[in-house]
């Protein structure tokens, strides 16, 4: 194949000045961006005004004037996509269950170009509503097993496990900040990410850090209650070099997601990877996950931290404790998984193994 010519096409983009604060759509920023660095490489996505920006060597293209099908910002469409892929030759769609994606796929075909997805939760009405679209894609690149099988893949020999990263110099340690004997959960503040058992469970002399934006007031205002007479403290606008301060300083980062709630509702999926988790690692600080979804993927249980059952205060409780006894091994817990993410979970990593996979 030719010198790959790359764009990455997202609903929305990342970042707070008219773009999207979440895990999906910093995936796609990031990979891409990382991405650049080896082959040219654009970000196409949509919003209200057409905007052209540079990211060091990614090229940033949002679409104006973009319709949102059925008034979910979810999924965007505009006809300028067209002419946005044109000096492409693979086109990596992210979010396959919309519009953007489906008409993506049907240009690339039409064209000779190479298409390919990475499925990161969501969606709104497509075609794919009706029909599988499966066949559209030269491959399917799923960012952890445990979304391979949700998604009736592990048959499919287009499918392949491309994981997640992290900026690993961005989230580092540093031996500047000594850690405190504050716990910390990063994510959207949404009952499925099961905060309020880890609420319920914190001991009465440690600490709690919650950062993350609240998608469900009544959901807050709950945990706002649970937090009552306990040390727990919530952030809802953490910039990213917050958050890489919070990390450095936490005595471990929990993220204790669930598939049933404690309003009653179920989710399949709610963990796809867990960021979070990498991010923790990342800085060097042992992490806590429910056994639920991908997150086994990530913590390797005993080594970089602990893996406990979902709903489970007591669990999560006893963990905490532990880790605030146990300094020593702590650290040893957290050195282990910087280890793992820079053997595992690097951008440049996912890049190569994206870049194979376009080649292949």
């Amino acid at each position: 194949m030719r010198e790959l010519r790359v764009a990455h096409v997202v609903p929305a983009p990342f970042g707070a000045s008219g773009g999207i604060v979440g895990g999906a759509e910093r995936y796609a920023f990031e990979l891409a961006r990382h991405m650049a660095a080896e082959v040219p490489t654009k970000l196409v996505t949509f919003g209200p005004e057409e905007r052209r920006e540079m990211h060091g060597d990614l090229r940033v293209r949002v679409l104006g004037g973009s319709k949102h099908i059925r008034g979910l910002r979810s999924n965007p469409i505009s006809l300028r996509l067209v002419g946005a892929l044109r000096d492409v030759n693979v086109v990596h769609c992210h979010q396959q269950h919309v519009l953007a994606s489906s008409f993506s796929a049907i240009y690339a075909r039409l064209t000779g170009r190479r298409v390919f997805v990475t499925d990161l939760g969501g969606g709104g009405w497509d075609i794919s509503g009706y029909v599988s679209t499966d066949t559209w894609y030269h491959g399917h690149l799923h960012i952890s097993e445990y979304s391979r099988k949700i998604f009736g893949h592990q048959a499919n020999p287009r499918a392949h496990v491309i994981l997640g990263g992290v900026d690993a110099a961005r989230f580092s340690p540093s031996d500047a900040i000594a850690p405190t004997d504050t716990a910390l959960f990063v994510g959207r503040v949404l009952p499925h990410k099961g905060v309020n058992y880890l609420i319920e469970g914190l001991p009465a002399d440690l600490a709690l850090e919650i950062i993350g934006r609240s998608g469900d007031d009544r959901y807050l205002a709950e945990l706002h209650g649970l937090a009552s007479g306990k040390r727990v403290t919530f952030v809802h606008d953490a910039d990213d070099a917050t958050l890489v301060r919070a990390y450095r300083r936490a005595m471990c980062v929990v993220l204790p997601s669930v598939y049933h709630t404690v309003h009653g509702y179920d989710t399949r999926v709610p963990e796809l990877l867990g960021q979070t988790l990498l991010e923790g690692m990342a800085c060097g600080v042992p992490v806590i996950c429910t056994d639920v979804a991908s997150m086994p993927e990530v913590v390797e249980a005993g080594s970089t931290g602990f893996v406990v059952p979902p709903n489970d205060p007591a669990a999560l409780g006893e963990k905490l404790r532990w880790i605030h006894q146990h300094p020593e091994e702590s650290r040893a817990m957290g050195a282990a998984g910087r280890r793992r993410v820079l053997e595992r979970f690097t951008w440049p990593a996912v890049v190569r193994r994206c870049l194979a996979i376009y080649r292949s």
